[in-house]
């Protein structure tokens, strides 16, 4: 990208730099995969879940679940309608992506602590040798040096 003008080449190089930049793009991928996860439990949550209830509350939809509250300081106004269905409704859709995250967050800590653990057996350390192998190693440097002398 050569720039879009004389004066803007540095900026317009700096911003490529930020945009494909290692945490800008995790970000990106985050947030339409974070929208996909959204999108997918709005369809369990309204599709799946609540149906059944709805059932079991005489065929009513959730969302159509209200309260009227008749205006009695000014009668010729419509009454207030508090959408209490529409409020669980939003309340599971809450409580699913909630269990969902909890659910991924803890994969990912598992994953973490599993790898740790891996990393930390593949490193032992060398034990520290004893006094006799210290003494034994010592012997052969002297023994090592004094056959280099009369070579």
């Amino acid at each position: 990208m050569g720039g879009c003008c004389s004066g803007c080449g540095k900026f317009c190089k700096d911003f490529r730099d930020f945009a494909i930049q290692g945490n800008v793009m995790d970000l990106a991928v985050g947030l339409v995969i974070g929208k996909a996860f959204g999108d997918l439990v709005q369809s369990f949550v309204n599709d799946l879940l609540l149906p059944p209830f709805g059932l079991l509350l005489g065929g009513v939809a959730f969302t159509n679940l209200t309260i009227k509250m008749h205006n009695f300081a000014y009668p010729k106004n419509p009454p207030v309608v508090l959408r209490y269905g529409a409020f669980i409704q939003h309340f599971i859709y809450l409580l699913v992506v909630a269990f969902g995250l909890f659910c991924i967050i803890l994969l990912v800590k598992r994953l973490r602590e599993s790898r740790e653990k891996q990393k930390a057996q593949e490193y032992t350390p060398v034990p520290e040798p004893s006094e006799e192998i210290k003494v034994l190693m010592e012997i052969r440097d002297l023994l090592g040096a004094k056959t280099e002398a009369k070579a």
